[in-house]
């Protein structure tokens, strides 16, 4: 039997059975969607209705069958949903129940009579629930009673107060339609109400900021496009208002009302520096600055924008908002503001204190002399010789010979992804491609801890005790008023400083009492060059004496373990 199935198959090109009989896996089929629910009455076959219509076969010949079906015009909304159409066909079998039944009690031979009563034709009105849809049945006549006219379809309808969406051409043709009996016809349709629609807002700037690096092919970061800072001018539209719509009543078929939901009414979430136009539907900017989303409500911080340098043209720089530098921050200068700072050129050896975000599209070079801040996060090209100070994080292609501290997480990980040199303090996670260099260029990573917290309380320390010696220094001089002015501003910042330092005592006091967080504290690299010193937490520093490849160093019952 094989040898006969090969020969098959070499001859016809077929496989053999056993191959050919194998299925191949498919997908199973998608399940059919369950059929709509049936909107048809059903009668069992000696049903009242059922009998009625023999009566009728009987005496004039050929009828259709009864057909008791809700049908609605298709060109019209459905006034039924599934559900409610099983709800009206309950309903609709205890009406034709008992009208059937009725009807057939009527017509019954009474004792004594050789023939049945003549019967006028009988309408039956049904009326759904919700009261916008009414549907007609009619009985036909018995013995010399009167044919379906329209005085009697007339009566059925004033009888059952129908009186609004009353369709009248179906009225007219209806006595006419060979159909007209045991058959459903929707004769009178209401209107449905209309809820009106809620008003809303529609902004035309971002209510959440997403600060996204993005990285190109080349592994090259564009610090320009951080979208931190959204622009506005004065008078320019920050949202608008769309007014709700208010709700359109409805009408049963028995000219009852139906009422509608009006829609609610939105609010335009005016802050600082916006005003509500006239006609109460636009929020503008009153001034020109940085829109932003706080709380609830649309501000907007103005906008101190720097055509070129910050350099003796400008002076130092102390604003209450944000402050855009298209150039250069020279050396030698300040720049300090509430708000956010982007400096589309090079930061030197300056001081640079931001509210918000740093961004340097060009880099920090700071000769050892630079200090830069952010409350929130840095984002620079490169930083060098130059004391970092992050609430948030800090991202940057390289880092070399710098003072780092940084409540977060510190990301070097485009562009050259290097820490060479000094000491770099963060609260968690130390993300580089290298750390160290091939001369073992001394490198400290330590970790954990409130590094920025520490920063300003040695920072503090250091300028009470600059003040007081030369507090002491100045008490020694003659006296005169230049003297005394110089001890009594010098006296006022040692009271600010002092109050300063005692509120960060208690800050540190505060987190010393509360039980340390499950945050990671961790040490990712590609690689790690002999000379880089890693402390986690309190763990004894670690010191690479040789080069380590790809690694992530964690601290593990006490002790920095590798994986």
């Amino acid at each position: 039997m094989a040898f006969y199935r090969s020969l098959l198959s070499r001859l016809f090109g077929e496989e053999p059975e056993e191959k050919a009989a194998a299925p191949a896996e498919q997908a199973p089929p998608p399940e059919p969607e369950p059929p709509p629910p049936s909107r048809e009455l059903q009668f069992a076959p000696d049903h009242a209705v059922h009998q009625l219509w023999e009566m009728r076969v009987g005496e004039k010949g050929w009828l259709s069958r009864p057909l008791l079906r809700l049908e609605e015009r298709p060109d019209l909304p459905l006034v039924l949903t599934g559900n409610e159409s099983q709800q009206e066909l309950l309903r609709l079998q205890m009406t034709v129940n008992s009208t059937a039944n009725e009807r057939l009690r009527q017509i019954q031979r009474r004792d004594g009579e050789s023939s049945p009563p003549d019967l006028d034709a009988h309408v039956v009105a049904f009326i759904s629930a919700n009261g916008l849809a009414a549907w007609l049945m009619a009985y036909p006549p018995v013995g010399r009673g009167a044919e379906l006219d329209g005085t009697i379809l007339d009566r059925a309808l004033k009888e059952a107060k129908v009186r609004f969406g009353v369709d009248e051409t179906l009225l007219n043709e209806l006595p006419q339609d060979p159909d007209r009996y045991f058959h459903l016809f929707c004769c009178a349709r209401g209107r449905p109400a209309v809820h009106g629609t809620d008003g809303r807002v529609v902004d035309f700037f971002p209510r959440v900021l997403e600060r996204k690096l993005t990285v190109d092919e080349n592994n090259q970061v564009d610090y320009t496009a951080l979208n931190v800072i959204h622009n506005v001018n004065k008078g320019e539209v920050i949202c608008k208002l769309i007014p709700p719509i208010e709700g359109e009543p409805g009408r049963t078929v028995l000219d009852g009302a139906i009422p509608a939901r009006d829609g609610k009414k939105a609010v335009l979430p005016k802050g600082r520096h916006t005003e509500i136009s006239e006609d109460g539907l636009r929020l503008t900017a009153s001034t020109a600055g940085h829109v932003e989303f706080s709380g609830r409500a649309f501000q907007v911080k103005p906008l101190l924008n720097i055509p070129g340098n910050v350099d003796f043209s400008t002076g130092d720089i102390n604003f209450l908002g944000d402050v855009c530098v298209q150039g250069d921050i020279c050396s030698g200068f300040t720049v300090r503001a509430i708000g956010n700072i982007s400096v589309g050129g090079v930061v030197e050896a300056c001081t640079v204190e931001a509210g918000g975000d740093l961004v340097v599209s060009g880099g920090v070079q700071g000769d050892n002399q630079a200090v830069i801040r952010a409350q929130r996060g840095i984002f620079a090209k490169f930083i060098e010789n130059t004391c970092v100070y992050a609430k948030e994080s800090i991202c940057t292609d390289c880092l070399i010979n710098c003072d780092v501290y940084c409540d977060g997480g510190v990301e070097v990980r485009s562009g050259r992804m290097t820490v060479i040199g000094g000491a770099l303090r963060a609260a968690q996670e130390v993300s580089a491609g290298t750390v160290g260099s091939r001369a073992e260029c001394r490198t400290e990573i330590i970790l954990g801890g409130q590094p920025c917290g520490d920063f300003e309380y040695h920072i503090l320390l250091q300028e009470i005790g600059e003040l007081e010696r030369e507090l002491e220094k100045t008490e020694r001089q003659p006296d005169s008023p230049a003297k005394l002015s110089r001890m009594s501003k010098m006296r006022m910042q040692l009271m600010v400083n002092q109050k300063k330092l005692d509120q960060i005592s208690k800050e540190r006091a505060l987190l010393a009492e509360e039980p340390e967080e499950t945050v990671p504290r961790r040490m990712v690299c590609n690689t790690v060059y002999p000379g880089t010193v890693l402390t986690i937490d309190n763990s004894l520093p670690y010191e690479f004496f040789s080069r380590r490849g790809l690694c992530t160093a964690t601290l593990v019952d006490g002790e920095i373990s590798f994986s």
